[in-house]
């Protein structure tokens, strides 16, 4: 039996009180589908900058009456200290998901990045620590690896960052290890890699390729690459960065604490060998793609390879991705077509 089967198991034994933030965002809602169907109580906070409703909507059908009575809603934004404080309250352990992501959205509003990612951070930071929760762990991202050419990324290996997100995220790594040396407070982050999956916003100008895509070809829209294609990414299911969060929140080594992780699978694909598999597997659940894609410039900010390097996370959280890309596409894409068919 896997770490993570036995975590599930003893969660459902004893069950916890969790704070998500973030919980009506993509990641959000399906961390609180996961904990609600394994019998947890979960608080939720989301200001609904970029989460849904409708997310949440989603989740009660999943979950029934019976789950969804153990989940309390709070909405509240990370920039107020008071409404931090107000959410930890009784908490074990937080889940903390909320931020503004996008790489082009930086770039173009540097600040609200800024004050969302950094500030709202520090303060949750703080509300967890004054409430002394059992862990914390929060999402970092990829993007700290900014221009260090090395592939696989390790994570003691970084280069300059390339956006103002990606220094916010490297903001919050160094916050992290400070409140670990300066206050004994513990905090675990974890570097996602290209997550796609159900929920995931399809819409926006700073949408992830993998909805922007499928709901695209849906819908007999022009799908556009930026580059050549061959730029390649380690895509990574949702369910595999929902495994992490729950090991790395339960884990009690003091060596695997305090530090940063690697959450992907190992891989990667180029954007034209995506395109060709969202198509495949639309043309599989009767959706017939007949355009090719349009090529447009490079997009600023953005690096040409990404693959992580997953050992640390599988050695000391006994992390196993279960789904390739292949596998959470052919999961994902049926989600899509109920979603966004014409």
């Amino acid at each position: 039996m896997t770490r993570y089967e036995l975590i599930r198991q003893e969660l459902t034994i004893k069950p916890k009180v969790w704070l998500v933030t973030g919980v009506a965002g993509f990641i959000g809602s399906n961390l609180l589908e996961t904990l609600l169907l394994l019998d947890q109580c979960v608080v939720g906070m989301d200001n609904f900058s970029t989460g849904h409703l409708r997310n949440l909507n989603e989740v009660k059908r999943i979950v029934g009456l019976e789950r969804w009575s153990r989940f309390k809603f709070s909405e509240g934004d990370i920039r107020n200290l008071d409404d931090c404080w107000r959410a930890c309250e009784g908490v074990d352990y937080v889940l903390h998901q909320a931020a503004l992501g996008s790489v082009p959205r930086s770039i173009n509003d540097p600040i609200t990045t800024n004050s969302t990612n950094i500030d709202g951070y520090l303060n949750m930071l703080v509300a967890a620590r004054d409430a002394q929760v059992k862990s914390f762990t929060y999402a970092a991202s990829s993007s700290t690896y900014g221009d260090h050419p090395g592939l696989p990324k390790t994570e003691d290996i970084i280069g300059k960052p390339l956006s103002p997100y990606a220094v916010t995220k490297y903001v919050n790594e160094i916050y992290a290890d400070t409140f670990a040396r300066t206050y004994g407070f513990m905090a675990v982050g974890l570097r996602y890699f290209n997550v796609f999956g159900k929920r995931q916003d399809p819409d926006g100008a700073y949408a992830a390729v993998i909805p922007k895509w499928a709901a695209a070809m849906i819908k007999g829209e022009s799908v556009f690459i930026n580059g050549d294609g061959e730029t390649s990414r380690d895509f990574c299911f949702i369910e595999n960065v929902v495994q992490a969060n729950l090991l790395a929140a339960t884990v009690e080594v003091n060596e695997a604490r305090n530090q940063v992780y690697n959450v992907a699978v190992g891989d990667r694909t180029s954007l034209n060998q995506l395109f060709k598999s969202i198509k495949n597997a639309l043309s599989g659940i009767g959706i017939n793609y007949p355009h090719a894609p349009v090529h447009n410039d490079f997009r600023a900010g953005d690096v040409l390879h990404s693959q992580a390097d997953i050992s640390k996370a599988k050695l000391l959280l006994g992390y196993q991705p279960a789904y390739s890309l292949q596998d959470g596409i052919d999961i994902a894409m049926p989600w899509y077509r109920s979603h966004f068919a014409l």
